[in-house]
């Protein structure tokens, strides 16, 4: 690969999950300070960008970064036309509709009130189901809702439960599974398809047709 790929990638939990995996591939990030937000991997092939997970789309959309790293949930909320170039074998989780333990499962057409981070994937699961829904944006710490009585219901990620459990909630049903995508600004795409072909089968990646 004889240029140097921009990728951007999530803050948090899953740039740990990124690393590991890029590594076992000679893809290392230096040992620098870890408040270094644009940073290089050792060989010189990669540009990385660090930010916060929801504003990787909004990165990648307008060119900053040609790549980059994200959960479908991201990518649904963002609403950004990026290409899904191949889901990645880590980092995978579940969103869930949740609610306190004395809440029965909803039944019928609705309405349901739910509190979530992710209203566009909420409003389009439930629309598709022919279930009305009033949908409560929150910014974090949405398993307060239901104790606190703000929503009877929940739709968040779950990973282990714990969270929920903790404050007296149960899942009520898986709605989906959210993978990690790499995913690629459609224009960068065709300006350096060689050298990310040559990058994702290097990372032994099974590539599929590039969707949006």
């Amino acid at each position: 690969m004889s240029d140097r790929l921009t990728m951007a990638l999530p803050k948090g939990r899953l740039l740990k999950k990124v690393q590991d995996h890029f590594g076992r591939y000679g893809i290392i990030f230096p040992d620098e300070d870890d408040r270094k937000l644009v940073i290089e991997d050792t060989s010189g092939r990669f540009t990385f960008f660090l930010v916060k997970n929801s504003d990787l789309p909004v990165y990648v959309s307008h060119g900053i970064a040609g790549l980059g790293i994200c959960g479908e949930d991201v990518l649904t909320e963002s609403q950004t036309d990026l290409l899904k170039l191949a889901p990645l074998p880590f980092g995978s989780t579940k969103m869930c509709l949740a609610a306190r333990k004395d809440t029965p499962p909803p039944a019928g057409s609705g309405p349901l009130t739910i509190a979530t981070k992710f209203p566009h994937f909420t409003r389009t699961y439930y629309h598709k189901l022919g279930v009305a829904v009033q949908v409560i944006k929150l910014a974090g710490s949405v398993e307060l809702a239901p104790v606190l009585g703000l929503a009877p219901y929940i739709v968040d990620l779950v990973e282990t439960g714990s969270t929920l459990k903790a404050n007296n909630l149960y899942v009520v049903q898986e709605l989906a599974r959210i993978r990690v995508y790499l995913v690629a600004n459609p224009a960068y795409y065709k300006l350096h398809y060689k050298e990310i072909e040559e990058f994702l089968e290097m990372l032994d990646i099974e590539t599929t047709e590039p969707s949006p």
